[in-house]
Parts: structure tokens; C-alpha cells; sequence
């Protein structure tokens, strides 16, 4: 793959015009710590023309009909299949990600804006006394300040774009700094289907993500990343009671069950934490495996993970590419080291080598104590602690203890013993003999500290509108 599809230069998107930032910063190629490319940056000024134009747009945008606004949708997913060899190349060279991860993360982003494009609110009537009736309808709130982490750039820009624009708001958008090239691009493509401010494309530094979030015409922030920024998007949104959605962390366990098919599970558990390199907010992070197969499944996981190549995702070979960025990296690394100082035992890998690139190899660490911080934290790295258990009461009341809940699995033969344990535990989302199985139509948001709202379906929808209720007597 050459560089030479790459864009020549890359330029905001305020008020359905490309817009060189004042100012530029580095985007490093993970695998190799060498420029990608030199990303403008948006300044305060800019920030406020931006909330400016979506607001401008969103009278116009409300009053267009939800088929026009249907159309675009699709349109927009044409866009990324037209442009698929460069954005794919973006992806691969400023996220890390192999090829194939890349081409699954622009096709599924095409399917996704056709998949919402679909999806419709209907006025609801409900029953009311004799001569009156009422009427539930949805309204778009306004602008949404949609801010989009570094692991599925592409992706989790559109599972907001996508349902925002459907529903009548305007946006302005904020990739991360660390991945904002794909984004950029995209941006700017889509100015040619949507008019002038209804999409704006902000790299916005991060010190100035507060007066986005806080600003007073933003109507809705839509968030995917930390726990803790989630937090403070929480309290800056209090002060005008904006509407928040807010996909957060996770440390989602999956449990294999005695009856388990091992052979089967294994590969299939080895993706379900490893894929994207683990940085991935529904990655499988705790494994508790049944005692009376635990030594066996053990071995089959390493002897499939053996067979996975980490590498550069410019290597056809790579089945995993480098973690992100060096913060990332450090805060992995320094997980294995302590694991390591605490004398864990290392199934496979916990040798981290020094660059070039942020590389991590594979780490299955057996059986550590429940109080070890890679039970307790999200990794967001390749690292897997696999936890040994005795009966089903045992391993709910472990799986639930953390004030993570965002997603979970269980694996075994009786799918309707794994159906029951799986209703048992407190997260948004439960798989069973499966993982990461996700549709447009079907609600995704977690529990407790995992999240606030819904993304996709027409449950996700909602969540970008008021509801307005019309009680009317009749004539």
C-alpha cells in the first residue's frame, strides 16, 4: 500500500466550506513513530464559526423531509465506498489498524448509514378520555457536538452523524487528535451531498473540547471514550442541561461455561479481547473459565493466539496491529510491569520491546487475584487475565463487581444455562455463543459507570430528539 493515495493536504469543514487551520500538529504513524501528515487545527474563532453555521443550518435542515434527509444518509455511505482505497489507507497509516480491520471499519460505517437511513419515528397516538386525543411526537434538538475516540474513528463518527442528520439536527463534529486525518477527509467529501452547516469538522485540540461541550447553542453532546472524560462532559453539560449520550468504558468479562466446546470457543474468545489490538470499549477483558476445563482452554488459546501475528498493518501478514499512540502504549505497558512486580504468571507474551512503533504483544496472564489492577482496569491493550472459577453464583457475583457495564458473554453447549447466567449480569449488552454482533437496528449503551443513552435503533434515535407531546380536543 502507498502513501501515494494519500490526500495532499487536509483541510476543516465550517459552514460547507474547507477551511485551512491558523495552526498544524503532528500525526504519527503508530507502527513506525514517523508523520503521517501535518493536520490543521482549529482555533477558538473557528470553533465558533462552526457552532455559528449549525445553527444557521438547523431551521432549514429540521423542515427538510425525513426522505430527503433519508437520501443523504445513503449518499453519504455511497461517499465512503467511492473513496474507499484512500480512506482506507488513512485508517491503516494514522490508527495502526491491519488492512483488513480497516476495510471492515469503512464498509461497516457504508452499511451503517444505510442501515439508519431506514429507520423512521413515527408520531405515536396514545388513548385518552372520551373527545381528546394526544399525539407523542420526536423534535430534533439543535446542534449536537459529537466528539469521536481514536479506535473506530470512522465508525463511531458515523453511529452519531448517522442518526443525528436522520433526525433533523446539525453537527459539529470533533475527531480525536490522535486520528483525525480519516475524519478530515470524510468531512470534506460530505460537503458535497449536505448543505452549508449542517456537517462541520473541527481537529480540535483538547483544551478547547470544553467550550464545545459547554457551548451555549450546543443542544446535545454525543460521547464515545473514558469513563472519567464522560464525567467531566457531565458536569459541563449541567450548566444549560444539555442532553448527553455517553458510550463509556468497559471491562467486560466473558464466562465459559464447563460444557463449553473449547475448541470452538477459543479462537473465537481470542478475537472477541483481541480484536483492534484490544482497544476496543466491548473487548472480552476478563475471561473466567470453569475449573474443570480452565487448563485446557488455556492451552488452546495460546496455541491460537500463537498463530496471530502482530505488525504493522501496512504487513499482510499482521493479524493485530500497534496500540495507538504513546500515552496508551505507556499506560499498557506499565499494567504488564505490574503484573510482572506482582508475580504473575505469563501464559504468553508480557515482553514489551522498545521501538520503533507502539507494539504489545499478546498477554495471557493466568489466574490472577481478583484486587490485581489487569482484573480491575481497562487495559485497552492486548493483555488478558483468565480467571479460574467453581460454580455459576460465584463467577455473577465476580463478573458484576466493577462499576463497569457495558458489555459480556457467555460461551457453552446449553444455550439455555448460558441465556439464564446472562440475564444475571449487569451490563447493557449480553452475547451468548457469540460476540460483537451489532446492527444498525439494535440498541447499544451500558450501565453504571459504562455509559448514559443508547446508540442505534430507533431507541438511539430518540435519544437525538425531545419528545413533544400534543393533547388535542377533538372536534
Amino acid at each position: 500500500m502507498s502513501s501515494s493515495t494519500l490526500p495532499d493536504t487536509f483541510l476543516l469543514s465550517i459552514d460547507g466550506q474547507g477551511v485551512a487551520g491558523l495552526d498544524e500538529f503532528d500525526v504519527i504513524d503508530p507502527a513506525t513513530e514517523e508523520l503521517v501528515a501535518r493536520c490543521p487545527a482549529a482555533d477558538a474563532s473557528m470553533l465558533t464559526a462552526a457552532v455559528a453555521s449549525a445553527s444557521r443550518a438547523f431551521p432549514a435542515w429540521r423542515s427538510t423531509p425525513w426522505s430527503e434527509r433519508s437520501a443523504a444518509l445513503k449518499a453519504l455511505g455511497q461517499l465512503l465506498q467511492t473513496h474507499r482505497e484512500t480512506l482506507v489507507t488513512l485508517l491503516v497509516r494514522e490508527q495502526g489498524k491491519p488492512r483488513a480491520a480497516a476495510e471492515w471499519e469503512i464498509d461497516g460505517s457504508a452499511a451503517w448509514f444505510a442501515g439508519i437511513a431506514e429507520q423512521a419515528l413515527e408520531d405515536e397516538e396514545r388513548p385518552m378520555l372520551p373527545g381528546v386525543k394526544s399525539i407523542l411526537r420526536h423534535m430534533p434538538v439543535g446542534v449536537v457536538a459529537a466528539i469521536v475516540p481514536w479506535n473506530f474513528p470512522i465508525l463511531l463518527a458515523v453511529w452519531k452523524i448517522a442518526p443525528a442528520l436522520l433526525t433533523g439536527n446539525t453537527m459539529v463534529l470533533k475527531p480525536s487528535p490522535y486520528t483525525p486525518l480519516t475524519t478530515l477527509h470524510f468531512g470534506l467529501l460530505a460537503q458535497s451531498v449536505l448543505p452549508p452547516g449542517v456537517l462541520n469538522v473541527l481537529a480540535l485540540p483538547d483544551s478547547l473540547a470544553p467550550r464545545l461541550t459547554e457551548h451555549p447553542d450546543v443542544g446535545m453532546i454525543a460521547f464515545t471514550g473514558s469513563t472519567e472524560t464522560g464525567k467531566k462532559i457531565m458536569r459541563s453539560a449541567s450548566a444549560s442541561i444539555k442532553r448527553v449520550t455517553l458510550e463509556l468504558g468497559g471491562n467486560d468479562p466473558a464466562i465459559v461455561l464447563p460444557d463449553a466446546d473449547v475448541e470452538a470457543a477459543a479462537p473465537a474468545l481470542f478475537w472477541a479481547a483481541f480484536q483492534n489490538s484490544a482497544q476496543f470499549c466491548v473487548a472480552s477483558k476478563r475471561l473466567y473459565v470453569h475449573e474443570s476445563i480452565y487448563d485446557r482452554f488455556c492451552e488452546a488459546l495460546v496455541a491460537y493466539a500463537r498463530t496471530v501475528q502482530v505488525g504493522s498493518g501496512l504487513d499482510p501478514a499482521a493479524g493485530l496491529g500497534p496500540i495507538q499512540n504513546r500515552v496508551q502504549f505507556n499506560k499498557v505497558r506499565d499494567l504488564i510491569d505490574d503484573s510482572r512486580r506482582a508475580g504473575h504468571r505469563f501464559l504468553l507474551g508480557g515482553e514489551v520491546q522498545d521501538g520503533p512503533g507502539y507494539f504489545v504483544p499478546v498477554t495471557l496472564i493466568d489466574n490472577p487475584p481478583d484486587h490485581a489492577r489487569c482484573v480491575v482496569e481497562e487495559a485497552f491493550g492486548p493483555v488478558l487475565p483468565i480467571l479460574k472459577y467453581r460454580d455459576i453464583d460465584e463467577v455473577i457475583a465476580r463478573a458484576n463487581a466493577s462499576h463497569y457495564g457495558l458489555a459480556s458473554s457467555v460461551w457453552g453447549r446449553d444455550e439455555q444455562a448460558a441465556a439464564d447466567v446472562g440475564r444475571r449480569l449487569e451490563a447493557g449488552v449480553v452475547w451468548i455463543n457469540c460476540i460483537h454482533q451489532m446492527s444498525p437496528a439494535i440498541p447499544m449503551g451500558g450501565v453504571k459507570q459504562s455509559g448514559f443513552g443508547v446508540e442505534n435503533g430507533p431507541e438511539g434515535l430518540a435519544h437525538y430528539c425531545n419528545l413533544q407531546t400534543i393533547v388535542q380536543k377533538a372536534g
